[in-house]
């Protein structure tokens, strides 16, 4: 579903460029359910604009459902983002529209796209648990039932990707666990792929895959292991691996690198192959 390869975005802010992203690599497989985290800057919320048609690349290659989103003439993006991408902001505002209710919300994008289907928006309402509710204007709902609305809002169109970005950064525990439970209800009742962006370590709990993300580029992944997890007292096994780019290059978290006592300053690394091993070793 989505191709990223050495993907770089350059920000130009008064006579200074910001690199946001510096060579990412990654791929989503068609009906996957994965989370990116990473620190504030890291390039995460970049990397879903992108995604979601709303920037574009500086340099690289993306590729979402076949489409190279770095070639898309402005009318084919608009296509794309009616038609092939929904997304889900963590801030209400900027996903429904406050003197609507949530029928009229959920069938706007039908609207924008000329294809309005009722049917379809009072099912996605039910799918979100909120079919009761469907005459209610937004201040007679709560923020979690908000938010709701705005992933049926995403999904009214059919899109085959759905983008989140933060999606329970403004709600409580209990319904931040409402809200993931209706992800991976959704990916696996219409096969969607879904992509959250969140700053949370805990969803690897929750998805198939959580990508992190530093400086710009593919750090790890956490793996859910399955298998291994049906045998586990503790019945949720995760995996964490390292990430190599197409030179071979991988990011070494800093904390690592100080165990083995290396200096800030330091910018060189022993590498030595031991027993079908790659070990790492700090200067002589």
């Amino acid at each position: 579903m989505i191709v990223c390869e050495n993907l770089v975005k350059i920000y130009k802010v008064a006579d200074l460029e910001v690199v946001a992203l510096q060579g990412l690599d990654m791929t989503v497989e068609a009906g996957e359910l994965m989370g990116i985290i990473g620190n504030s800057g890291s390039g995460k919320s970049t990397l879903l604009n992108m995604l979601g048609g709303l920037d574009r690349p500086s340099a690289g290659k993306l590729f979402v459902d076949g489409q190279d989103l770095f070639r898309m003439t402005n009318a084919q993006l608009v296509a794309y983002k009616l038609a092939t991408v929904g997304f889900v902001w963590q801030n209400n505002a900027r996903n429904l529209i406050p003197y609507l209710t949530a029928l009229q919300n959920v069938e706007m994008p039908m609207l924008l796209a000329g294809k309005r289907d009722r049917k379809w928006a009072l099912e996605l309402l039910d799918m979100v648990g909120l079919g009761h509710r469907k005459h209610n204007q937004l201040h007679q709902l709560s923020g979690g039932e908000q938010q709701r609305v705005a992933i049926a809002i995403a999904l009214a169109n059919r899109p085959k990707l759905l983008l989140a970005d933060e999606p329970t950064g403004s709600v409580d525990t209990r319904t931040a666990a409402i809200i993931l439970d209706i992800f991976q209800e959704l990916n696996r009742s219409l096969g969607l792929t879904v992509v959250i962006v969140t700053h949370d370590v805990q969803l690897a709990r929750q998805v198939d895959r959580v990508v992190s993300i530093r400086d710009g580029k593919t750090s790890s992944e956490i793996l859910r292991r399955e298998a291994a997890a049906e045998q586990s007292d503790e019945g949720d096994v995760h995996e964490e691996l390292a990430v190599l780019d197409r030179a071979g290059r991988m990011q070494i978290p800093r904390e690592y690198l100080q165990a083995i006592g290396l200096e800030e300053s330091d910018n060189k690394l022993r590498i030595e192959l031991e027993d079908g091993r790659i070990v790492l070793l700090p200067p002589r």
